[in-house]
């Protein structure tokens, strides 16, 4: 089995501003390598079946201008789709959620080794209270467990039952690590190193609940 803290930091994290429709929004930004081909990992991020082994079971009308839904999890319309370079969706979780709000954005490109460098880009306008409570690891973490999910089934492996996953003892110390990365992060793009601190404790909680 791979070494999850390996995959951790095989990820570059940022912060930073951009826009969606609904007006400015909080951008959050991976990039890794892959080692898989550009095909296979556009196949793996698209496909419903190979979704549902790394990630979540997708339904919905999977082409440009259909809408998905992620089980117990986000849902939304295909915005672009360039296979195998580029896909972008609105990302709306929950009933609340407004059109507009919330876009995920991923770009592939062949690496020189018969590898695939891999971009992540979630653009979200973020409540006024929620981001400075958790800052930018609310979201980030979510996507690391995601990528590793992504990058153990490209190598044939499987983290199994996500839910039971994330409660195991090293899924919840990569949770940690991935909220302190994300504060990292936090601090490179400037914000104050007192409510990164506050921030990465509540997003921490938030993953990595008091077993109590």
């Amino acid at each position: 089995m791979r070494d999850v803290l390996d995959e951790l930091s095989a990820a570059h994290r940022e912060l930073g501003k951009g826009s969606v429709p609904a007006g400015e929004a909080y951008t959050v930004v991976l990039r890794r390598r892959y080692d898989a081909e550009i095909e296979d990992v556009w196949d793996a991020i698209t496909t419903a079946e190979r979704l549902s082994r790394w990630f979540l079971p997708v339904s919905g009308d999977l082409r440009l201008g259909g809408r998905y839904q992620l089980e117990g999890n986000a849902g939304g319309e295909i915005l672009r789709c360039e296979p195998p370079r580029l896909l972008k969706v609105s990302w709306l979780f929950g009933p609340e959620a407004k059109d507009g709000s919330s876009e995920v954005e991923v770009r592939l490109a062949p690496g020189p080794d018969g590898d695939t460098e891999f971009e992540l880009v979630h653009a979200a306008v973020v409540d006024e209270v929620f981001f400075p409570t958790y800052g930018p690891g609310a979201t980030g973490v979510g996507w690391d467990l995601g990528l590793l999910g992504l990058a153990m089934h490209l190598a044939g492996e499987s983290i199994g039952d996500p839910s039971a996953f994330e409660s195991s003892p090293v899924a919840r110390d990569f949770s940690r690590r991935s909220a302190a990365s994300w504060g990292e992060a936090h601090l490179a793009a400037g914000a104050d190193p007192a409510a990164v601190k506050a921030a990465v404790e509540a997003t921490t909680k938030f993953y990595v609940p008091d077993e109590a």
